[in-house]
Formats: structure tokens, C-alpha cells, sequence
């Protein structure tokens, strides 16, 4: 005999289209006692009183005209849920540990983590918005760049919500590298969470002074055949970001909006650099690690001489661990490589949105941006202000324990690159695998 629970189950089923398991067959129902369970159960389903059918119920309180006060009200002892690339250990235990414990001990709210960045969230809201589900499962996004000109696009994020939160007050909202993400203005609709800047990381005894410029290091290449490589993923594209600025008209040429002639006038140049440095190349060009971890590896391994890295604290933490070797060092190219800042979304049918502010206040927070700082933590680079901090808080980020293999951030700053606009990764994608890749 089917029961009213195996019903109600199908209502939600067919409420949630695709997005909820296909409930098992009804059987053994009469046809009256059928039409009057659906019924009932439907307008029970519209009024939103079956239990377990909206678990997350969407909020009420409206986040524009409420106090703080009210905004940490709302969100006490509810689950906030958050999708963040969760590939680096550190990273993982930062949240895991220190972020969770602090989330629930302060405010009394359960963090919930799940794996899932780039193309997955835009695709997963695309889906969403398409099939109008107005009530998701994640509440924070960790995006940048790409991502966040696409999810501008579907006009899957909430916002302009920066505003709301207290430590707003702090972002270094005047540096060019925090407020434009790929020379997009960030407009509210994210907020801040770190800064980084491209470095090339490499072990002295192997190799006593590194090549500084491009055209330095195409002749090591040449000399040293085999010991050099990159990934094909996110840090050895932007990796020929940085040579594609180099190759560029003048230094800004790739500031504002996409430039189709700059575009082509730049990597043509880029292009004929790389086919005549492919035969030197590891495997000789004919095949590429996949990602940053796989070029650690052969960096470890011996097989090549240098690994880069899109965080520029990240070799300090990665020696440390002793996934490179503890003698590595980093530096950046006098050409200067690309500093840029991730962020932290609420997508529009966040089911907890007051709880989503307040995780991203508290992750902006000058105590969660200085434990995040240190190399044994993560190693990220703040987006707060020095200026606005109080005392103490300044001279401890003016001196990160442990940052000891590669230059303070603001020596480096004068070499930093903004990321041109998203279009151009894009681009660099698609032709790298045609003409590099494919090309024989």
C-alpha cells in the first residue's frame, strides 16, 4: 500500500524537478483516495507546511533595509553553505578548522563546505536560473575573474550586498588590484577575500640565478633542454598572461575593456615564442602537466627546474610542508607578472543569505585576514587597508612569521600586472591547445 509520505515525496519531486532523486512508484492507491491525498497535499506543498519538502526555507527578512543586528539574528543557529575549490590542503584545513570553529563559536552558525568552482558553479546556475529554482543549496561562492563575468552574465549573483557588511570599512577598496577583478568593476555583487601575485619558484643549488626576463629565459630554455614546463590549467595560463603583457604595445595595453587588435597583435608574438621554444621544452612540447600540482611534482621529482605559482606566498608554505624543497625560492619577472584578488559571491537564490554575510564579514575580518596570512595557514595576501587597521594589526601583517623565501609584497608590487579582462583567458585557452598543443 502506498502511503501519504511516498505522495508527498513525489510532490516534491516533481516541485524540484531534476534537482531531487526520482521517488519510487506509487502502488495501491485508490483513484478517489489518490485525487483527494494530492489535493490536500498540494495545497499544504503551496503554503510550504510538508515537512522535509523545503527543508532551507527561504528568509523573509529583507537584507537591504535590516540592521546588522538583525542580520546576525536571522542567521544564529542556522547552516551557511559554501562551494570553494578545496584542492590545497592548507586551504581545506584553514576552513575546515579555524574558519568553522570560529563561525560557530562566535555566532553560532554551522559552516557546511562543498567542492565546486569555475565552470562547475556557472553551469550549475545556469541550470538553476534556467529551470527558475529559486531556492539553490549554496550560500558563498568562492569566484574571480572568469567565473564572475559569466555569473554577471546569467545574473546569478546577489548584490550589491558589500555595503552591508561592517568590515567593508577596511578593503582596500582604492588599490586597482582589489577593486577591478580582470577589469571588471566589482560593483557589490563580491566581495574581496585575497590578493596574490605570479611568482616563479626554483631550487638555488640547481640553478644560481634565475632567468629575469623572457628573452633570458627562452636562452636557458635552449641551454637546459627538458627542464622547463608549464600547466595547462589556471597557473600556467596565467603564466603566458604575463609573457602576452610583455610581447603587448605598451604595459597597459591590456587595461579596460577586450581589445581584438591588441589581442592579436600580442600573442602572435606570444605564439612564434613558444613553437620555437617547444622542441627545448619538457617531453619536448609534446605533452603538458594538467595542472599545478602535477608541475610540483616534476619540480620535486628533478625532472624540471622550475615551478610556478599564481599565490605569491605559497612557495614559504609548500617548502614548509615539504611538498618542494625546503632551499626553494621564488621571484618575479622584471617584466613584471600578474597580481590579482579572488572573491567571495552570494548567488541570487542563496537559501541563507543573512548567514552568507555574515561568514563573508567575519572572512574579511583583520583576525581571519591575518591568520589567513601566514604561510603555515595559507599564505594568502590581504585585501584590507593598513592604514584603516588598528596598531597592532598593522605591524603584525607588516611582519608575517615565516614569509622568508621570496620578497615582502610590497616589493613587489611595483612589478605587478593587472589581469586583462576574462575574454582574453578565454582566448588564450583555446588558441594555446590549437596552436601549441594540436600543432605538430
Amino acid at each position: 500500500m502506498t502511503s501519504v509520505t511516498e505522495i508527498l515525496s513525489w510532490l516534491h519531486y516533481l516541485k524540484n524537478d531534476t534537482l531531487v532523486k526520482r521517488p519510487a512508484p506509487l502502488n495501491g492507491f485508490s483513484l478517489t483516495t489518490c485525487i483527494i491525498t494530492f489535493a490536500v497535499a498540494l495545497v499544504l506543498l503551496i503554503f510550504g507546511t510538508i515537512p522535509g519538502c523545503n527543508a532551507r526555507k527561504t528568509h523573509t527578512l529583507d537584507l537591504a533595509t535590516s540592521s546588522w543586528q538583525d542580520i546576525l539574528d536571522q542567521a544564529k543557529g542556522s547552516t551557511v553553505t559554501m562551494a570553494m575549490w578545496d584542492g590545497d590542503p592548507l586551504i581545506n584545513a584553514y576552513m575546515n578548522g579555524y574558519v568553522r570553529s570560529k563561525l560557530k563559536d562566535l555566532y553560532n552558525i554551522d559552516l557546511q563546505l562543498v567542492g565546486g568552482h569555475g565552470n562547475e558553479l556557472v553551469q550549475k546556475m545556469k541550470v538553476e536560473i534556467d529551470s527558475r529554482r529559486t531556492l539553490g543549496d549554496i550560500d558563498v561562492m568562492w569566484i574571480n575573474g572568469q567565473t564572475f563575468y559569466q555569473l554577471r552574465e546569467l545574473k546569478a549573483l546577489y548584490g550589491p550586498f558589500t555595503e552591508r557588511l561592517p568590515n567593508n570599512s577596511l578593503i582596500d577598496w582604492e588599490n586597482r588590484f582589489i577593486r577591478k577583478d580582470f577589469q571588471q568593476a566589482v560593483d557589490g555583487y563580491e566581495c574581496p577575500w585575497g590578493n596574490v601575485q605570479f611568482a616563479m619558484i626554483y631550487a638555488p643549488d640547481r640553478l644560481a640565478t634565475p632567468p629575469k626576463t623572457k628573452e633570458e629565459l627562452a636562452t636557458w630554455i635552449r641551454q637546459n633542454p627538458g627542464r622547463f614546463t608549464f600547466d595547462t590549467g589556471f597557473t600556467g595560463m596565467t603564466f603566458l598572461k604575463c609573457l602576452l603583457i610583455d610581447f603587448a604595445e605598451s604595459r597597459d595595453a591590456f587595461q579596460g575593456s577586450f581589445d581584438e587588435r591588441q589581442y592579436e597583435v600580442a600573442s602572435s608574438k606570444l605564439w612564434n615564442y613558444l613553437r620555437e621554444l617547444k622542441p627545448f621544452l619538457w617531453r619536448k612540447g609534446e605533452s603538458f602537466p594538467e595542472n599545478v600540482a602535477q608541475l610540483h611534482r616534476l619540480f620535486v621529482n628533478n625532472e624540471i627546474d622550475f615551478t610556478m605559482s599564481n599565490n605569491d606566498g605559497e612557495v614559504d608554505n609548500k617548502a614548509a610542508e615539504g611538498i618542494i624543497p625546503a632551499n626553494s625560492k621564488a621571484y618575479v619577472l622584471q617584466s613584471g607578472t600578474i597580481r590579482n584578488s579572488h572573491y567571495l559571491g552570494i548567488p541570487i537564490n542563496a537559501p541563507n543569505k543573512a548567514a552568507a554575510l555574515v561568514l563573508t564579514n567575519f572572512l574579511i575580518s583583520p583576525e581571519a585576514q591575518l591568520e589567513k596570512s601566514l604561510p603555515n595557514r595559507w599564505g594568502d595576501g590581504t585585501v584590507l587597508a593598513f592604514a584603516k587597521l588598528p596598531p597592532e594589526y598593522r605591524e603584525r601583517f607588516h611582519n608575517i612569521p615565516g614569509r622568508i623565501r621570496i620578497p615582502p609584497r610590497d616589493q613587489l608590487e611595483p612589478f605587478a600586472l593587472e589581469e586583462p579582462a576574462p575574454q582574453v583567458m578565454i582566448r588564450l585557452y583555446e588558441d594555446f591547445r590549437k596552436l601549441i598543443i594540436e600543432s605538430r
